[in-house]
């Protein structure tokens, strides 16, 4: 922010994954909470047109309707890491409310992809049916998911950039949240499936119990997503990990 001037910030960063948020809380209060609020705080200063911020379809907690829409219940989180990111969205209106600035919160559904997150399920099962160790699916592989491919996310947020929030009828904020994510959700066996083909490789499973923390199913909708930007989602889950075993197999060999 000091070093060069800039009119628009997208905020990707933070402190992600449900079960390091139950044994260590304390680094998604600095990086998701203090981390957040330098954000707000040097937009507000830099006087930013529109700030993108990440939240988490996590936020829906263990709301029972799907697929989940803006509009639904969202202070029910059950782990701490949606607790921090539904406080990033409420923050994020106040600084819009009280300093005119226009901001964008993002959801976003089970992003995956190459280079993705070595914690993410689909990274994690591809890793160790290639390395020939046992998988652990929790919840007997019976969880759903919005996989929504990096490519897809990317195009969309790009398509945001432009987007501002139009300013609310009851208050003084410019400020809009967003689903993004694929509007089909598949389960975790279909994922391990897809792999394992892929692979040419059979799984050696443990089906355990439901973990504390997990959402057992997501669904987005993403109608208002289309409505604004006119943007669908291009690559379904064959596809998707397709590209991604095809770079992680590039990748091991380096």
């Amino acid at each position: 922010f000091r070093k060069f001037n800039f009119d628009v910030v997208i905020h990707l960063a933070a402190q992600a994954g449900v079960r390091y948020s139950i044994k260590n809380p304390s680094e998604y209060v600095k990086s998701n909470l203090v981390g957040f609020f330098n954000i707000l705080e040097n937009c507000k200063n830099k006087k930013i047109k529109h700030l993108l911020m990440a939240s988490s379809s996590s936020v829906y907690g263990s709301n029972k309707k799907l697929p989940y829409k803006e509009t639904h219940r969202t202070d029910n989180p059950i782990q701490f890491y949606a607790a921090t990111k539904k406080s990033n969205e409420i923050m994020a209106h106040s600084y819009s409310h009280l300093f005119g600035l226009s901001i964008t919160c993002m959801r976003f559904f089970t992003v995956y992809g190459p280079w993705g997150r070595p914690d993410m399920a689909y990274y994690k099962i591809t890793d160790k049916i290639y390395n020939n160790k046992f998988i652990e699916l929790y919840n007997r592989g019976n969880h759903k998911r919005s996989f929504s491919y990096i490519d897809d996310v990317v195009n969309s947020i790009v398509k945001l950039i432009k987007k501002k929030p139009p300013k609310e009828k009851n208050s003084k904020a410019r400020f809009q949240i967003l689903n993004i994510g694929n509007d089909k959700s598949v389960s975790l066996k279909k994922l391990l499936n897809i792999i394992e083909k892929n692979l040419e490789k059979k799984s050696k499973k443990k089906l355990l119990p439901l973990q504390l923390g997990d959402i057992k199913d997501t669904k987005a909708n993403i109608n208002l997503l289309k409505k604004i930007t006119g943007y669908k989602f291009k690559v379904n889950l064959h596809e998707g990990m397709f590209r991604f075993i095809a770079w992680y197999l590039n990748y091991k060999k380096k």
